[in-house]
């Protein structure tokens, strides 16, 4: 069954989730052959379509989440609506590209792959991205973050999360011509940006389902607060990506 975990906190998945760099795309686009159709599968607040739509002259944009869809900004050459990753409304051979960002491991592998490859096109590429636990510049605040995901989230952590510990190695790709890059994504953040960013995790969500409504950030919020200071300090996200063609 596919799993939504992110619609109770889809406004703060918007304002506090990463934005992709551009390096990214720079890196993907060249390989991809058209540039009529893509589709960004599990779009939640568009991000990536929004990216895409510079380059495609249309694009779909799916998501299994309304509350996540209505986050999203209306382009003209954007179409959004809800689907599973597994089943979708389109028809073969549509895309010269299928994007996923942060979301393969939450999928029914074997299923999404094919319908992946029923709707590229011969020669269409699919790019798989996801990033890991963010690291600063500080050990003691890597500590807190180190312990706050391994530790007091660690029962609240949906199976399929790790696969993004693993960097999808688990997670097959049935694809020609793989291609794998990573990259770095960069944020100045307070302390308030990073327990909002910690409230958008499926663990924190799954905490409050199964504690009446608490709020797991509220256990690492003082310790975090202090050791931050005032002001912004340097966060960094490293994130991993791969690519291959349908045959």
């Amino acid at each position: 069954m596919p799993l939504d975990r992110f619609s109770t906190q889809s406004a703060a998945y918007a304002q506090y989730r990463i934005t992709y760099p551009a390096a990214l795309y720079d890196w993907l686009l060249p390989q991809v052959p058209g540039r009529e159709r893509a589709w960004d599968c599990a779009t939640g607040n568009g991000q990536v379509a929004a990216a895409l739509a510079l380059h495609f002259a249309h694009i779909e944009a799916t998501d299994l989440s309304a509350n996540q869809l209505k986050q999203a900004s209306a382009l003209p050459n954007v179409h959004y609506q809800t689907s599973p990753a597994e089943h979708s409304p389109f028809a073969d051979a549509s895309f010269d590209l299928i994007t996923v960002g942060q979301a393969v491991h939450w999928f029914d592998e074997p299923a999404w792959h094919r319908e992946a490859r029923r709707v590229l096109r011969p020669g269409g590429v699919l790019a798989e991205w996801g990033y890991q636990l963010c690291r600063l510049e500080t050990p003691e605040l890597n500590r807190v973050l180190d312990e706050f995901h391994d530790v007091t989230s660690a029962p609240y952590w949906d199976a399929n999360r790790r696969h993004i510990a693993d960097e999808y190695a688990h997670i097959a790709f049935p694809f020609a011509g793989v291609q794998h890059a990573r990259f770095a994504v960069e944020k100045h953040w307070t302390a308030e940006d990073m327990l909002n960013y910690l409230g958008t995790w499926s663990a924190t969500a799954n905490y409050a389902r199964q504690h009446a409504g608490a709020d797991m950030v509220a256990l690492v919020a003082e310790e975090l607060t202090r050791l931050w200071g005032p002001g912004a300090r340097l966060v960094s996200f490293p994130v991993f990506a791969r690519a291959g063609v349908a045959r």
